[in-house]
């Protein structure tokens, strides 16, 4: 491998390249959007909700402010209530159990899987036998990647429990022949501007196929009011604007080839790790069978004993190169000051903390190119040489 490019910069997310290769194409939209005046719900929202659900293969899609609002709703519509426990990872962003807290409810946090980070199912199993207020299970479809929606579905319905799935970083991945958001009781969805499926600023959505659920979210999104100024339950105002909507139209229709390049930027890293024979230094993504994946995040494992510290010395390094790099997440939820009163203690999810510790994403994005990744796992290579 030729490393003729020692001063490249390889920015974690190139949402400039982005930009440029529909710039026409958004100019046009914003400018309808613009021309009508009408910036808040309205027929922009309608159009983007009804190409989700075609896209989706799900019945109903309601758009929202944001993905945390998108979580917090979903949860105020299955009648979450004080004192309730809602199972979740504590490997994830806070907004998944900031949601639950909200409403005065429990998070009850499980360890995840070693190989994917996605929730385990067998410790979902073992607190359901220890909890006996769960009304939910709240699984995160992490880095790109669908959890074991099939045990989880089935302990949910052994226990009589709700399942939202948290597909914020999943838009477009499959589980066997579903897409990520469509298979449980409802999907929630994040349209912050670094997801795989970004506006230009805050946006989320909420799939279902009950109709009845559906009906009471587009109420709740509109301070519970089915006719205005009429209020049958108290809700938020969590609307999605019509200029995100006209953005995201026009990025939607690129989405599975955005998400292609990404599995071909993965594969390429895949390759490269292995050729240059980091493999006993790193650990690549693993898709477990049955599922694809979008790599809304490209996340190695740091192998060591001496971590965080050797991590957290290539994080430097590669930055010193002008790499690009974030750990997601540094400190899993149920280590959070804030969840404090909850009673957990360092230990108690291992493979989480442990988790926490190894964990860097990579830069990956359609526009990343070859030059750039063999700069990556160049300098990535030269770390562990010294």
């Amino acid at each position: 491998m030729c490393w003729v490019l020692e001063n490249m910069q390889v920015p974690i997310l190139d949402l400039k390249s982005q930009y440029r290769s529909i710039r026409q194409e958004m100019g046009t939209a914003l400018e309808e959007v613009i021309a009508s005046q009408h910036f808040v719900l309205g027929t922009v929202v309608e159009q983007l909700e009804d190409e989700l659900v075609n896209y989706l293969a799900v019945k109903y899609a309601i758009g929202v402010a944001s993905g945390s609002d998108a979580l917090l709703l979903s949860l105020m519509a299955i009648g979450i209530k004080p004192d309730d426990e809602v199972i979740t990872t504590p490997f994830t962003f806070f907004a998944t159990a900031g949601a639950i807290a909200r409403l005065f409810a429990k998070p009850v946090f499980v360890d995840i899987d070693r190989d994917t980070f996605n929730i385990s199912t067998s410790e979902i199993r073992n607190a359901l036998n220890k909890h006996k207020k769960v009304k939910a299970i709240i699984p995160v479809h992490l880095y790109g990647q669908s959890a074991d929606m099939d045990e989880i579905i089935s302990l949910s319905q052994q226990y009589q429990i709700l399942v939202i799935e948290d597909a914020a970083q999943s838009i477009g991945a499959v589980y066997k022949t579903k897409k990520t958001g469509t298979i449980a009781d409802l999907g929630c969805f994040s349209f912050y501007p670094t997801k795989n499926l970004g506006g230009w600023g805050d946006g989320g959505l909420i799939t279902t196929n009950n109709e009845k659920l559906s009906k009471l979210i587009k109420m709740l999104r509109v301070h519970g009011a089915e006719n205005k100024y009429y209020h049958k339950y108290i809700g938020l105002n969590s609307r999605l604007d019509a200029i995100q909507s006209a953005i995201l139209r026009v990025k939607l229709k690129y989405i599975d080839l955005w998400n292609n390049e990404r599995l071909k930027r993965a594969m390429s890293y895949d390759s490269l790790f292995q050729k240059e024979g980091l493999i006993k230094y790193i650990a690549t993504p693993i898709t477990k069978p049955n599922r694809n994946h979008i790599y809304h995040q490209y996340t190695i494992r740091v192998f060591d004993s001496n971590i965080p510290e050797t991590r957290d010395k290539l994080i430097a390094f590669l930055k010193q190169n002008h790499i690009g790099c974030e750990v997601y997440y540094p400190l899993p939820l149920h280590l959070q000051e804030c969840f404090a009163y909850l009673g957990y203690k360092k230990g108690d999810l291992p493979i989480a903390e442990k988790s926490s510790l190894s964990v860097l994403s990579l830069p990956i994005y359609p526009e990343l190119t070859d030059s750039m990744q063999e700069y990556v796992v160049g300098k990535i290579k030269d770390f562990f040489k010294k």
